[in-house]
Protein backbone atom coordinates (compact mmCIF):
# COMPACT_ATOMS: atom_id res chain seq x y z
CA UNK A 1 0.00 0.00 0.00
CA UNK A 2 2.71 2.45 0.56
CA UNK A 3 4.63 1.44 -2.53
CA UNK A 4 1.10 2.37 -4.62
CA UNK A 5 0.77 5.74 -2.47
CA UNK A 6 4.35 6.79 -3.19
CA UNK A 7 3.94 5.94 -7.30
CA UNK A 8 0.91 7.99 -6.94
CA UNK A 9 2.26 10.76 -5.81
CA UNK A 10 5.93 10.77 -8.15
CA UNK A 11 3.20 10.06 -11.02
CA UNK A 12 1.53 13.10 -10.28
CA UNK A 13 4.59 15.07 -9.50
CA UNK A 14 5.79 13.82 -12.79
CA UNK A 15 2.54 14.76 -14.43
CA UNK A 16 2.30 18.11 -13.29
CA UNK A 17 6.54 19.23 -14.20
CA UNK A 18 5.26 18.13 -17.60
CA UNK A 19 1.98 19.69 -17.98
CA UNK A 20 3.36 23.36 -16.89
CA UNK A 21 6.73 23.50 -19.00
CA UNK A 22 6.74 27.45 -17.85
CA UNK A 23 7.20 26.61 -14.35
CA UNK A 24 10.97 26.04 -14.53
CA UNK A 25 12.93 28.84 -12.35
CA UNK A 26 15.80 28.84 -14.86
CA UNK A 27 13.84 30.99 -17.26
CA UNK A 28 13.13 34.31 -17.45
CA UNK A 29 9.52 33.61 -17.80
CA UNK A 30 9.36 34.16 -14.55
CA UNK A 31 10.76 37.60 -14.08
CA UNK A 32 8.51 40.74 -12.68
CA UNK A 33 7.70 43.36 -14.91
CA UNK A 34 10.33 45.51 -13.11
CA UNK A 35 13.12 42.94 -13.69
CA UNK A 36 12.23 43.07 -17.33
CA UNK A 37 11.92 46.65 -17.70
CA UNK A 38 14.32 48.74 -19.17
CA UNK A 39 17.09 49.99 -16.27
CA UNK A 40 16.99 53.61 -17.48
CA UNK A 41 13.14 54.36 -17.35
CA UNK A 42 11.57 54.79 -14.01
CA UNK A 43 8.07 53.04 -13.15
CA UNK A 44 5.72 54.85 -10.68
CA UNK A 45 1.80 52.50 -10.15
CA UNK A 46 -0.72 54.28 -10.13
CA UNK A 47 -4.49 53.59 -8.75
CA UNK A 48 -5.39 51.01 -10.79
CA UNK A 49 -2.94 48.72 -11.42
CA UNK A 50 -0.52 49.41 -13.70
CA UNK A 51 2.86 51.01 -14.38
CA UNK A 52 3.91 54.13 -15.99
CA UNK A 53 7.16 56.05 -16.15
CA UNK A 54 7.53 59.13 -13.27
CA UNK A 55 8.85 61.30 -16.40
CA UNK A 56 9.05 61.19 -19.85
CA UNK A 57 11.93 60.41 -21.95
CA UNK A 58 13.36 63.93 -21.86
CA UNK A 59 13.26 64.09 -18.32
CA UNK A 60 10.03 66.15 -18.14
CA UNK A 61 6.77 66.09 -17.17
CA UNK A 62 4.30 63.69 -18.06
CA UNK A 63 0.65 65.02 -19.24
CA UNK A 64 -2.56 62.19 -19.67
CA UNK A 65 -4.30 62.70 -22.43
CA UNK A 66 -7.82 61.01 -23.25
CA UNK A 67 -7.89 58.25 -20.26
CA UNK A 68 -4.25 57.63 -21.64
CA UNK A 69 -4.76 56.75 -24.92
CA UNK A 70 -1.24 59.37 -25.13
CA UNK A 71 0.28 61.36 -23.01
CA UNK A 72 2.66 64.28 -23.65
CA UNK A 73 5.82 65.14 -21.97
CA UNK A 74 6.54 69.41 -21.24
CA UNK A 75 10.17 70.27 -20.96
CA UNK A 76 11.24 73.90 -19.74
CA UNK A 77 14.45 75.04 -20.48
CA UNK A 78 15.45 77.55 -17.65
CA UNK A 79 18.70 78.35 -19.37
CA UNK A 80 16.90 79.95 -22.71
CA UNK A 81 13.13 79.68 -21.35
CA UNK A 82 11.81 77.59 -24.19
CA UNK A 83 9.10 75.38 -23.42
CA UNK A 84 8.65 71.85 -25.45
CA UNK A 85 5.87 69.60 -25.78
CA UNK A 86 6.43 66.34 -26.88
CA UNK A 87 3.73 63.80 -27.87
CA UNK A 88 3.74 60.59 -26.57
CA UNK A 89 2.26 57.11 -26.98
CA UNK A 90 -0.27 55.45 -24.70
CA UNK A 91 3.11 54.08 -22.39
CA UNK A 92 4.44 57.37 -22.58
CA UNK A 93 7.63 56.37 -24.15
CA UNK A 94 7.75 56.99 -28.01
CA UNK A 95 7.05 59.65 -30.02
CA UNK A 96 4.15 60.06 -31.94
CA UNK A 97 4.00 62.74 -34.99
CA UNK A 98 0.59 64.14 -35.35
CA UNK A 99 -1.19 66.32 -38.22
CA UNK A 100 -0.77 69.52 -36.29
CA UNK A 101 0.49 73.13 -36.64
CA UNK A 102 0.17 74.02 -33.12
CA UNK A 103 -0.86 72.34 -29.95
CA UNK A 104 -2.00 75.53 -27.13
CA UNK A 105 -1.58 75.70 -23.86
CA UNK A 106 -4.31 77.69 -21.63
CA UNK A 107 -3.27 79.04 -18.20
CA UNK A 108 -5.41 80.84 -15.45
CA UNK A 109 -3.37 82.42 -12.79
CA UNK A 110 -4.98 85.21 -10.91
CA UNK A 111 -7.84 85.08 -11.74
CA UNK A 112 -6.69 85.75 -15.56
CA UNK A 113 -7.01 83.19 -18.57
CA UNK A 114 -4.16 83.26 -21.11
CA UNK A 115 -3.46 81.35 -24.50
CA UNK A 116 -0.18 80.43 -25.63
CA UNK A 117 0.49 78.51 -28.96
CA UNK A 118 3.42 76.18 -29.26
CA UNK A 119 4.54 75.58 -32.81
CA UNK A 120 5.28 72.53 -34.52
CA UNK A 121 8.99 71.43 -34.60
CA UNK A 122 9.15 68.04 -36.25
CA UNK A 123 11.96 65.87 -35.60
CA UNK A 124 14.08 64.57 -37.94
CA UNK A 125 12.39 61.11 -37.94
CA UNK A 126 8.58 62.71 -38.41
CA UNK A 127 7.08 62.10 -41.18
CA UNK A 128 6.44 65.37 -43.46
CA UNK A 129 3.39 67.33 -42.16
CA UNK A 130 3.61 65.74 -38.88
CA UNK A 131 5.09 66.48 -35.65
CA UNK A 132 5.71 65.04 -32.14
CA UNK A 133 7.67 67.84 -31.31
CA UNK A 134 6.27 71.34 -30.46
CA UNK A 135 7.95 74.54 -29.28
CA UNK A 136 7.76 78.41 -28.02
CA UNK A 137 10.68 80.67 -26.77
CA UNK A 138 8.23 82.92 -25.14
CA UNK A 139 9.79 83.21 -21.66
CA UNK A 140 6.35 84.05 -20.50
CA UNK A 141 4.98 80.16 -21.06
CA UNK A 142 7.86 78.91 -18.85
CA UNK A 143 7.72 81.42 -16.76
CA UNK A 144 3.91 81.22 -15.09
CA UNK A 145 4.27 76.95 -15.52
CA UNK A 146 6.78 77.74 -12.48
CA UNK A 147 4.48 79.48 -10.48
CA UNK A 148 2.72 77.68 -7.83
CA UNK A 149 -1.01 78.82 -8.04
CA UNK A 150 -1.30 78.15 -11.99
CA UNK A 151 -3.87 76.17 -13.35
CA UNK A 152 -2.97 74.97 -17.15
CA UNK A 153 -3.82 72.49 -20.04
CA UNK A 154 -2.35 71.36 -23.01
CA UNK A 155 -4.96 71.34 -25.82
CA UNK A 156 -4.36 69.54 -28.63
CA UNK A 157 -6.09 67.81 -31.58
CA UNK A 158 -4.99 64.03 -32.63
CA UNK A 159 -6.87 62.22 -35.47
CA UNK A 160 -9.83 64.37 -35.50
CA UNK A 161 -10.03 63.88 -32.06
CA UNK A 162 -9.82 66.86 -29.25
CA UNK A 163 -7.33 66.18 -26.27
CA UNK A 164 -6.93 68.41 -22.99
CA UNK A 165 -4.53 67.31 -20.08
CA UNK A 166 -3.76 69.02 -17.08
CA UNK A 167 -0.08 70.23 -17.26
CA UNK A 168 1.16 69.43 -13.36
CA UNK A 169 2.79 72.10 -11.17
CA UNK A 170 6.25 72.57 -11.48
CA UNK A 171 8.20 70.75 -8.69
CA UNK A 172 10.99 73.43 -6.81
CA UNK A 173 12.00 70.34 -4.90
CA UNK A 174 13.13 68.26 -7.50
CA UNK A 175 16.47 66.42 -8.78
CA UNK A 176 16.58 66.16 -12.45
CA UNK A 177 17.82 68.18 -14.76
CA UNK A 178 15.77 70.20 -17.76
CA UNK A 179 17.09 70.05 -21.33
CA UNK A 180 19.86 72.20 -22.27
Amino acid sequence: MKNSFTSCTTMALCLVMFTFPGCDSNTDQGKSFDEAAPEDVTMDEDDHGHNHPSEGPHHGSLIELGKEAYHAEVVHDEKNGSVTIYILDSAATKSVPIKAESVLINAKHDGKGQQFTLAAAPEANDPKGQASRFSTQDKAVGELLEEHDVEAQLVLEIDGKSYRGDIPAHDHDHDHKHAH
